[in-house]
């Protein structure tokens, strides 16, 4: 057996290697997995039990059934006045993504994204044959004019922006929008803006790049506000002529996205969850407020993570295995960088873990502190 060639780009997702390196040990404080530690709400729940009881377990429409399409676009319309030509439910944020970059990316395109990034956006820009190039945030994950000129070549098609970020926790302001907006025209880029995270954010009112590039593909979904990572929904809304070729690809590939789900989240949108964000802004500040004093770290303003600047001239693997040691799970930085110098701990987790891990970090940078 020869494997593809393109499977060789492909490295494996440190964050899934903590996944499984969870189900090893006892009892270990995880603040390693992004995915809400509230359930599904109750409501939600019986809707989907309905729905499989009601027979509705075959495929749907592979756009989505009408009805949760015309919610997306309703919902969209009231939060940000805005009206995309065409809307289409996917099989989660991730589902939305290869659909897209396979659809606008050839071989040897280039396309931009932040460093730091959610990982797939790297290994999926591979698996179309196109070249990422990463555009540097650091040190405050703010996005520059600068950090994007670098970056940019005549070959770049596609602009990737994530708001708020994974895994960063950061929320990218007005200003910051605009100057994205103008960029993008001035180099014809087409601007794709993941914004699952867009219900998890603390510090004022989250702003979609939507309101400032009317064409973008906008990708969003339920899977981290609705607590339902295993259920895979998610949508793409969008200019007609993309979402109408995305549509045709996900009919050859994922089909449609899960039925019963579908139809549970017609119930879903009138669920009011406020009591959780606000529980996790609350998660935010006992994290940051626990560990600012040993750790250089930027306060997230919205999704659930941290990426803190590893201690004591450690390489992110060497810090990652101390935390091992102390029966503490996070994320090497490089897992979702260019560089090795920090790592990702997600504050999705109960108190109790966090306050555990919370002292596991305080005593590593401790350690590494004497060491110096």
């Amino acid at each position: 057996m020869k494997l593809a060639q393109r499977m060789k780009a492909f490295k494996a997702s440190g964050i899934r290697r903590m996944f499984e390196l969870a189900a090893t040990l006892q009892n270990p404080v995880n603040l390693s997995i992004g995915q809400a530690d509230f359930d599904v709400p109750d409501e939600v729940k019986e809707a989907a039990i309905r729905s499989i009881r009601e027979g509705r377990n075959g495929y749907t429409v592979t756009q989505g059934i009408p009805e949760l399409n015309e919610r997306i676009r309703s919902s969209l319309a009231e939060r940000y006045a805005y009206e995309p030509e065409a809307t289409l439910v996917t099989a989660g944020v991730s589902g939305g993504l290869l659909l897209s970059f396979m659809v606008l990316l050839d071989p040897g395109d280039e396309i931009l994204i932040p460093d730091p990034y959610f990982i797939m956006y790297e290994n999926l820009a591979l698996l179309a044959g196109a070249v990422p190039r990463s555009y540097d945030t650091y040190p405050d994950f703010r996005i520059t004019r600068a950090g994007l000129e670098s970056a940019v070549t005549p070959r770049c098609k596609v602009l990737v922006v994530n708001s708020p970020s994974n895994p960063t926790g950061v929320v990218h302001d007005e200003n910051e929008l605009r100057m994205v907006a103008e960029f993008a025209r001035e180099h014809g880029l087409f601007v794709i803006s993941d914004e699952i995270y867009d219900r998890f954010v603390y510090d004022g009112r989250f702003r979609s790049l939507c309101e400032f590039v009317p064409d973008l593909l906008l990708l969003s979904g339920f899977s981290k506000n609705l607590g339902m990572a295993g259920w895979r929904v998610g949508f793409a809304a969008g200019p007609r002529q993309l979402l109408d070729v995305m549509k045709t690809l996900q009919q050859f590939s994922f089909v449609c996205a899960p039925a019963p789900f579908q139809h549970a989240l017609l119930s879903a949108f009138d669920v009011d969850l406020s009591h959780h964000y606000e529980e996790y802004r609350r998660k935010r500040d006992l994290v940051y407020e626990g560990i600012r004093e040993h750790y250089e770290v930027v306060r997230p303003d919205g999704s659930f993570y941290m990426f803190p600047r590893v201690p004591g001239g450690l390489t992110d693997m060497e810090f990652v295995e101390e935390a091992l040691r102390a029966n503490l799970l996070v994320v090497p930085g490089s897992a979702c960088s260019d560089r090795g110098s920090h790592f990702r701990l997600s504050f999705a987790a109960s108190d109790e873990n966090l306050h555990r891990g919370v002292e596991i970090l305080r005593r590593i940078a401790e350690v590494c502190a004497a060491k110096r």
